[in-house]
């Protein structure tokens, strides 16, 4: 188990990726990037947390070695995003739909105080069901709507209370990821969502719980023979 896989990846030609960290135990978390058109993990590395340092140096070091992608789909984890941004300038990113829908979903609550936070979850929750052009103009004009409606009601509400604290938080965070939310609607290559990842790790995890107990040297490479194994064959 010592021994290293080897795959020769030419990275030149990977132009759609799938970014996802997910953490096994407090001592560590694995990056992973997939190809978005073939759905196999093309570069992956195992670190104390997710974290701009090191998803920096990782990222770097793929570009050196000829990673130049066009788009990448990852979720709103602001220190890899301004990583994304440094090592790869003209790259677009295009903004995980389910994870948007999960956390602004969270932040207004199941029942929201206001009617501002009800509306805003109703709004919220077609999200992930947008696939045409026309269904993500309605959605920006309903969105744009609930802003010139309620949007001086939401800054006026007191940052000390919580419930209002966090609707303004689900505001701030679709402004922001707005204008990296649909272009998978113009370009099928671009996923709209990172759950082709996340279920990788989820089967990874399924596969890694009969393996408990392993050292983490030992972890380490069960996870990297486990990516290339199922890679499968090229």
């Amino acid at each position: 188990m010592k021994q290293e896989p080897k795959e020769e990846i030419d990275y030149s030609k990977v132009l759609y990726v799938i970014y996802d960290a997910t953490y096994f135990h407090k001592d560590g978390c694995l990056f992973n990037l997939m190809n978005a058109t073939n759905q196999k993990i093309i570069a992956h590395t195992y670190v104390h947390k997710e974290s701009f340092s090191d998803s920096y140096n990782w990222f770097m070091n793929l570009k050196r070695q000829g990673l130049d992608p066009v788009f990448i789909t990852t979720d709103g984890e602001r220190s890899i995003i301004r990583a994304m941004k440094l090592v790869w300038p003209n790259v677009k990113l295009q903004r995980c739909l389910y994870h948007l829908q999960r956390e602004g979903m969270r932040w207004l609550r199941t029942y929201p105080k206001t009617e501002a936070g009800k509306e805003l979850r109703n709004i919220l929750s077609k999200l992930s069901r947008i696939k045409t052009v026309q269904e993500r103009d309605t959605f920006v004009c309903i969105y744009a709507n609930w802003i010139e409606n309620y949007g001086s009601f939401v800054r006026s509400l007191p940052h000390t209370i919580v419930a209002y604290k966090d609707l303004q938080r689900t505001v701030v965070l679709l402004n922001n990821a707005l204008p990296d939310m649909f272009h998978y609607i113009a370009n099928s290559n671009v996923h709209a969502t990172t759950n082709a990842l996340e279920g990788f790790h989820s089967r990874l995890k399924a596969d890694y719980r009969r393996h408990r107990g392993l050292t983490k040297e030992h972890r380490i490479q069960y996870i990297r023979w486990y990516c290339y194994y199922q890679n499968g064959p090229n």
